[in-house]
């Protein structure tokens, strides 16, 4: 039993990691040059573990506001609507290991009143 919870413990931290870079991705939307980072979960024996890398695509260019004569300035590489979903997905993964727990708990609290 004890490794349903470990794995749904696995899937928390991998969901809030999520929600972690969404957030960071969304503080620098506005950040010249900016580069998204993006999640990758990968299944594991004991849960889930879950890592980041940087996505280089890059984002749009425009005038500098400063000299519009110069260079053109690249914008973060960032996606609003991506980032929000992003959020939610991690949202939902987050509710659903903790209800995994929540379960868990729920059966070892029945089986101890059982034997108990």
């Amino acid at each position: 039993m004890t490794s349903g919870i470990n794995a749904a413990l696995t899937g928390v931290l991998a969901h809030q990691r999520q929600v972690d870079v969404a957030g960071n991705n969304l503080a620098n939307v506005n950040t010249d040059g900016f580069k998204k980072s993006r999640v990758t979960m990968e299944e594991q024996p004991a849960g889930v573990s879950a890592g980041s890398q940087r996505v280089e695509t890059p984002g749009p260019q425009y005038p500098d506001p400063i000299d519009p004569t110069g260079p053109l300035v690249e914008g973060s590489n960032v996606d609003i609507a991506e980032e929000m979903v992003a959020l939610l997905t991690g949202e939902r993964g987050f509710e659903a290991n903790l209800k995994a727990i929540s379960t868990q708990d729920e059966m070892l609290g029945a089986l101890l009143d059982i034997v108990g």
